[in-house]
């Protein structure tokens, strides 16, 4: 019986492409990291400061409302976050 030929595959070349190369970073910026741990450490602090020292501290005024206030800044270090890349 006779042997089939082996049939060489083209080798591949990618199509020239119409747009020039531009080079995009994806780098994240360099403040969104520092802001976000900054938010959450001030809103975790808050929370802390107002359960520790019993409602007088940081805003007596406020009342039970630091708590909404500390995680007010914890959900902005979550929303800071979003801008991470």
């Amino acid at each position: 019986m006779p042997k089939s030929r082996i049939r060489k595959k083209a080798e591949f070349t990618p199509p020239p492409s119409t747009k020039q190369a531009t080079s995009i970073k994806l780098t994240s910026r360099s403040w969104v990291a520092p802001v976000m741990l900054a938010l959450f450490l001030i809103g975790l602090a808050w929370i802390v400061l107002f359960y520790v020292t019993e409602g007088d501290l940081p805003i007596k005024s406020f009342g039970n409302w630091n708590i909404v206030a500390g995680f007010g800044f914890i959900a902005a270090g979550f929303g800071v976050s979003t801008q991470w890349k």
